[in-house]
């Protein structure tokens, strides 16, 4: 194994420990000292309340993403040949993937299928990114998608006591659909364009037979799960703000009238 691919092997290693440590250690510690709130909650919600170290993730290597976009001219002119940056942002990204394997273990709390198969499904097509070196504009062009993790995490609110129709709830409910839609929604017509661009290329078929595979099923399996997954936001989205303008226009103003 060359120095660089243990380079990667020791960022995943560590990541992977780094979140386990994150989420068991740092996260209850910290959230007690923030928030009087987080002692009262029930083991499934603290484990939930826990589970949100995925927004510290998601900022690392979305910026990390963002830089390689702007400032890596290697990846952006050839987007199948050999990354080096895009190694490592998918390393941590692997690292934090395999930590997440802690579902198991508490799933009546976060388990999901769909958060399962969203993930192994990265983690078959980063196994050609780091195994091989394949495909780097397209593995760190997905990682975009993290952006939209922040706001999805702020279901605490909710927890804490305040209803959904409260300023702080919607404003968020707001910023997740906004967010969600521009980093994973959005920017489909770019990535399948450039998808459309390399395909059929001498570029494409020096990629092997079971990367070809991992690229392209691998994306449309995320997207359909990103699709069902904006639907289900932006009918939330709605229900909360309608809910939200029935409720003021049935508030009685000053002179018994409603707005």
């Amino acid at each position: 194994m060359d120095p660089f691919s243990q380079l990667i092997l020791v960022i995943s290693v560590t990541s992977f420990f780094t979140f386990q440590w994150l989420f068991h250690r740092v996260s209850p510690w910290l959230s007690v000292r923030i928030s009087p709130g987080f002692l009262g909650l029930s083991d499934k919600q603290k484990v939930e309340w826990n589970s949100t170290v995925s927004t510290f993730h998601a900022l690392l290597v979305g910026i990390f993403c963002l830089y390689i976009l702007f400032f890596d001219d290697a990846v952006n002119e050839d987007p199948v040949g050999d990354p080096t940056l895009v190694k490592t942002n998918v390393a941590i990204t692997t690292g934090y993937l395999i930590s997440l394997l802690l579902i198991f273990y508490y799933w009546k709390a976060i388990g999901d299928k769909f958060f399962v198969v969203h993930h192994l499904a990265a983690l078959y097509a980063y196994y050609y990114v780091l195994g091989q070196g394949m495909l780097p504009y397209f593995a760190n062009f997905r990682l975009l998608a993290e952006f939209s993790t922040p706001c999805v995490n702020q279901w605490f609110f909710e927890v804490l006591g305040y209803p959904k129709s409260s300023r702080p709830n919607m404003a968020n409910g707001v910023a997740m659909a906004v967010v969600f839609f521009l980093v994973r929604i959005g920017v489909m017509p770019v990535y399948y364009s450039r998808m459309y661009a390399v395909y059929g290329t001498e570029a494409f078929y020096l990629v092997p037979w079971g990367g070809r595979v991992a690229w392209i099923c691998s994306s449309i399996c995320l997207d359909i799960m990103n699709i069902m997954w904006m639907h289900k936001i932006a009918r939330g989205c709605y229900k909360v703000l309608r809910s939200a303008h029935r409720s003021k226009a049935g508030t009685p103003q000053e002179n018994g009238k409603t707005d």
